[in-house]
């Protein structure tokens, strides 16, 4: 090789080099993007899941209180009717 070839051959290896260090971070920064990614989409799966649980325990605790209520009222409405005379014969 030339001493006239050298520089030539010195700047077409640094183009290599500095081409496969940017593959290279490229490649790291795709795989920390996924890796993000990846991590958001379970926690927003989590957090789905957590408020569709709530929403169940709410219509279901919902349904629990209106029977009470319901059982409560027409217990009134016995004891009422009991008192006017209007009840039942035991």
């Amino acid at each position: 090789m030339s001493t006239q070839d050298k520089p030539a051959y010195h700047a077409d290896e640094a183009k290599v080099q500095t081409h496969d260090k940017t593959n290279n971070l490229l490649g790291k920064a795709y795989d920390t993007a996924a890796e993000a990614k990846d991590k958001t989409a379970k926690t927003a799966q989590a957090a789905k899941d957590h408020v569709v649980e709530g929403k169940d325990n709410v219509g279901s605790y919902l349904q629990h209180a209106g029977d009470k209520i319901k059982s409560a009222a027409q217990g009134t409405t016995e004891a009422v009717k009991n008192i006017l005379g209007l009840g039942e014969q035991k």
